[in-house]
């Protein structure tokens, strides 16, 4: 369980840092905690989405992903954040991501920032 909190909380990070440095990725929100909160609800919601549909995305593409000697895996993320921000319009998240080319960026950047967070913080493990 201290796991999945240490991930969801390096996603939210990640996902903040996506936020602050390119403009078309937005969140909006009254105030500083409405904002944490909904970082926090689409970090979850963008872990389901890893979880659940990007494995068969992958797998699916994995001839894509050989011919490009795993290249591809931006467009995956790409589609996996672009996918994340329209179930957050559904579900009235205040998260929104405008553009193949903005996903593409933000999904770099998310999985860099992921990434240096999970070596940071400590594993429940």
């Amino acid at each position: 369980m201290k796991n999945f909190v240490v991930k969801t909380i390096a996603n939210a990070g990640a996902l903040a840092v996506a936020v602050w440095l390119l403009d078309k990725i937005t969140l909006t929100g009254d105030s500083t905690g409405k904002k944490i909160g909904t970082l926090i609800l689409v970090a979850l919601l963008f872990g389901v989405v890893n979880f659940l549909v990007k494995p068969v995305v992958k797998l699916l593409s994995l001839p894509l992903l050989i011919l490009t000697l795993g290249l591809f895996t931006l467009v995956v993320n790409a589609l996996m954040l672009l996918l994340t921000s329209w179930l957050a319009d559904k579900l009235d998240l205040s998260f929104h991501v405008d553009g193949f080319w903005t996903a593409v960026v933000g999904g770099l950047i998310i999985s860099i920032v992921s990434w240096a967070l999970n070596v940071v913080l400590p594993d429940g493990d």
